[in-house]
């Protein structure tokens, strides 16, 4: 394979874990990289010690008070370099995307340009960082609130995602003011590296000073480094359910702010008025893009009884024209797991599937052979089950999808909402009743709710986030920006007197 794009990143064998500002450490001690594409060694990343994570908060604190000053348009300039510098470096990062994790050139040349996307974004925002004004009661006295900084981000990520994530936090949080310590995924930690690579040459450029944006690398117990530091401000966290209610009760225990982006069990409701077409191709990429492994990737299919049997048939023809292989080849349409415990989790829900029941439409398993030598392909499946399995209730990280029978619109609310997790859900149809039902407050409870396209993915422009489960949090577009910040209400008296609210009189 063609690796150049390694060395046009600046990647080397060994690579420094930590990096504050324009300066980086090693600790000796390395997290390897190996490809679930061909299982090669890609490089390695020092682990961050406890010295050097301190070192990095106390340069991310003493840069706090330069840049909360700067004006936020100027902020949003040096964003704005840096999207043109991931403009320059999207062919290059987007590879190395697909190479580390796992999902098709595509997806990698995607994710990059959600980065690309995020930047302009954030730089319209540096000018409409707006507060409000209001009426006072007291004559002669002005009003209003406005947004401050909070001080120190931590970023923790995931490795489906391992760089448009961050970039949705710490685009925003820096326009806001904010200094941002990153944590990303030990799966993926060569993304991490280039990603701070490119925006340090811009910072350096820019004369920023150290500590602005940081990297820091290891496993969860680097992770608690930020989680149990009351010197972080805000803990935004990606990942398992699991992993967001540790640092839910982390953080909270110190009174600190989280924002969590969890997991996801998404459904796609399809009734007889939908067009079947537009069904197949939202629930095919839903269900087999980057293999699975998206928070918003489609898990659940449920079908109306009138059409079940037709949209059976039509998945169990597309299937089989699935490409499997390497996802740097433009011609295949999925890739790799992440790694051979993901595989194992797979085919565990594959037996659990089993146990209680159900039938497989469309048989899984795991691929072998020379093009698979890694041992982390496997086969998109699709299993008609019911709606109560209770591994339909859990999210499996994988190409699984559960296609399960309705008789009437109440009754596929009630299954898109009876899970736990609360993240995305569409349905397909022509009928506008049942699509303004399905948006109402009687219908899917999720934090997205989407009308004839698929639960995967997601525009710049909108809040991204769900309920229950999944966390709460909302990151990118709308007013996200505002978890960053921290409001403050400002009374000005510009009378000669000095009259108390609601009436309040002192003889003085």
């Amino acid at each position: 394979m063609d690796k150049r794009f390694l060395k046009q990143l600046g990647l080397r064998k060994h690579n420094a874990g930590t990096m504050t500002g324009l300066e980086s450490t090693n600790s000796s001690k390395y997290i390897k990289s190996f490809s679930p594409v061909d299982g090669e060694l890609i490089g390695s990343v020092s682990k961050t010690t406890r010295e050097e994570y301190d070192a990095v908060i106390a340069a991310a604190q003493e840069a706090f008070k330069t840049w909360r000053l700067l004006p936020a348009p100027k902020r949003g300039e040096i964003i704005r370099q840096y999207g043109e510098e991931l403009r320059r470096m999207k062919d290059p990062l987007g590879r190395l995307v697909s190479y580390e994790m796992g999902k098709s050139l595509q997806e990698g040349w995607g994710e990059v340009q959600e980065m690309i996307d995020i930047c302009d974004f954030a730089v319209g925002l540096s000018r409409q960082l707006y507060g409000l004004s209001m009426h006072s009661e007291r004559p002669g006295h002005r009003m209003y609130e406005q947004w401050h900084p909070l001080g120190i981000v931590g970023v923790i990520s995931a490795f489906n995602f391992p760089v448009a994530v961050w970039s949705w936090n710490a685009m925003i949080a820096l326009v806001c003011g904010d200094v941002v310590v990153w944590k990303p995924s030990e799966k993926a930690p060569m993304c991490g590296v280039a990603c701070q690579q490119l925006f340090q040459k811009v910072l350096q450029e820019n004369e920023v000073p150290e500590g602005v944006c940081s990297l820091i690398n290891g496993d969860y117990k680097v992770g608690e480094f930020l989680t149990k530091d009351e010197r972080v401000a805000l803990v935004s966290a990606t990942g398992s359910i699991r992993m967001g209610k540790i640092v839910a009760a982390t953080v909270g225990a110190r009174l600190g702010k989280t924002l969590l982006e969890l997991g996801g069990n998404n459904a796609i409701i399809v009734t007889p008025n939908a067009d079947l077409d537009i069904v197949l191709t939202g629930a095919l990429f839903g269900a087999v893009g980057t293999a699975g492994q998206r928070c918003t990737s489609t898990r659940r299919l449920i079908v109306h009884e009138s059409i079940y049997d037709e949209v059976k048939q039509k998945l169990a023809k597309a299937y089989p024209q699935l490409r499997i292989g390497d996802p740097l080849d433009e011609n295949n349409h999925v890739g790799p797991l992440i790694d051979t415990q993901a595989v194992d989790q797979y085919l565990s829900a594959i037996e659990a599937v089993e146990r209680e029941g159900g039938n497989f439409l469309v048989e899984g398993g795991r691929l072998e052979g020379d093009a698979y030598s890694s041992g982390c392909y496997v086969k998109p499946c699709i299993a008609e089950v019911e709606h109560d399995f209770e591994i339909v209730h859990h999210e499996t990280f994988a190409p699984i999808l559960y296609l399960i029978k309705y008789s009437d619109l109440s009754e596929a609310l009630a299954y898109n909402n009876e899970v736990p997790q609360g993240l995305s859900s569409a349905i397909m149809t022509n009928n506008l009743r049942e699509a303004e039902l399905f948006l109402s407050a009687a219908g899917s409870d999720c934090g997205i709710a989407n009308v004839n396209i698929g639960t995967s993915g997601a525009e710049i422009g909108g809040a991204f986030g769900g309920e229950k489960e999944t966390g709460g949090g909302r990151e990118s577009g709308s007013d996200a920006w505002k978890a960053y910040m921290r409001r403050q209400t400002n009374t000005i008296n510009y009378s000669e007197t000095l009259p108390l609210a609601q009436g309040i009189k002192f003889d003085l």
